[in-house]
């Protein structure tokens, strides 16, 4: 389920959490999914996140969601004090319009556009001053104990300088026991700057399920291509409520 990236590397809504790369996965018709997630990305002279964000996805009907997410934002550069204050909030919907078939080879494909609006103050570096949108399809089929999920979409991305991008990932997930999930992911954005390049990244991280309805879930990762100016090092903590 998505979950706002507030990677100045221009990555687009965390998803399929703890992942970036998202899923063609909704809450059952009439049930809740609420993520409270802490997250950061280093960079050469600048850390930047979320402490807390609030996500909630909502299962309008059996295959749409409904999703928003409120980060409380922060930026810490070299020699200035740290500033928090609300980041940009995402709004979005997921419609899985092809089911998986469990006696097949058929994955489950959904489409799930999100709008990031301007809420974040640009002068204090938590938001961008603008709206963008993601044009995403997420793909996944499940193999035993094994998940293969990924995708990608087009980012709407104005301002000065800017240019939009896309964003293509493919991670799998392992069922090592009921409580436990194991999983990675790599992904790969093209350039979101006129100046810029493109970059690879990768995560790696796990799921415990403490029951039905309490779920603790982390991954950390970094770019592969271009780290010092993107992402050295990023982390993500959630603790997740399903009902």
């Amino acid at each position: 389920m998505p979950l706002v990236g507030l990677l100045l590397a221009a990555v687009p809504a965390r998803a399929g959490v703890p992942f970036v790369t998202d899923d063609p996965d909704t809450p059952d018709k009439g049930h809740f999914e609420i993520n409270l997630a802490v997250q950061s990305t280093h960079k050469t002279g600048e850390t930047s996140g979320a402490i807390p964000s609030l996500e909630v996805n909502y299962g309008l009907l059996e295959n749409l969601e409904l999703h928003v997410l409120v980060p409380v934002a922060f930026d810490r550069q070299s020699g200035s004090n740290t500033k928090i204050g609300i980041g940009d909030i995402e709004l979005g919907v997921k419609y899985r319009f092809i089911e998986a078939d469990n006696f097949g080879w058929r994955p489950a494909v959904a489409f799930a556009p999100t709008l990031t609006t301007s809420t974040g103050d640009e002068s204090r570096d938590l938001g961008t001053g603008r709206a963008h949108g993601f044009l995403p399809i997420w793909v996944s089929e499940e193999l035993q104990k094994f998940t293969v999920f990924g995708g990608g979409g087009y980012n709407i991305n104005p301002g000065p300088g800017n240019r939009n991008f896309w964003f293509t990932g493919l991670g799998v997930t392992y069922e090592l026991t009921p409580e436990v999930t194991l999983g990675t992911e790599i992904f790969r954005t093209t350039a979101a700057t006129s100046d810029g390049t493109s970059s690879t990244g990768f995560n790696v991280g796990a799921i415990y399920n403490i029951s039905d309805i309490h779920h603790v879930m982390f991954s950390v990762g970094r770019n592969i291509t271009h780290a010092a100016e993107n992402n050295q090092f990023s982390s993500f903590v959630a603790y997740q409520i399903t009902f």
